[in-house]
């Protein structure tokens, strides 16, 4: 793993999905799991980069409302991603998770929650 001064997880996830952070003109916020878990996603923002998530908060999204782009071991030759709609992605995400945290100990994950228009 080379870690390169100046880039961080988020910006690697959004380089490692090949998606820019956020749409012509608008913010992104980010949170934490255990925010988006206890308040939901932020008001008026439509891009959500969750960090810190050990509750799969994700998973409680209304369907038909959200995209997501995660990533775990980002940078590494371990990284491993997964996108699409949250209801379709979701389960698969929990899954790997799951076997990822077994087989090395823990997991560095992160991923961006895109509201579809």
């Amino acid at each position: 793993m080379e870690s390169i001064p100046g880039i961080s997880a988020v910006q690697a996830l959004a380089a490692a999905h090949r998606i820019p952070l956020n749409r012509v003109g608008g913010p992104f916020t980010v949170t934490t799991g255990r925010r988006l878990a206890d308040e939901g996603p932020p008001p008026g923002v439509d891009d959500v980069v969750v960090m810190l998530d050990a509750v799969d908060a994700f998973a409680a999204l209304p369907d038909g409302e959200w995209d997501i782009y995660w990533g775990a071991y980002l940078g590494t030759p371990d990284e491993v991603l997964v996108h699409g709609p949250v209801e379709d992605a979701k389960g698969e995400i929990v899954r790997r998770r799951g076997e990822l945290r077994a087989r090395k100990g823990w997991i560095m994950d992160t991923y961006l929650l895109r509201r579809r228009r």
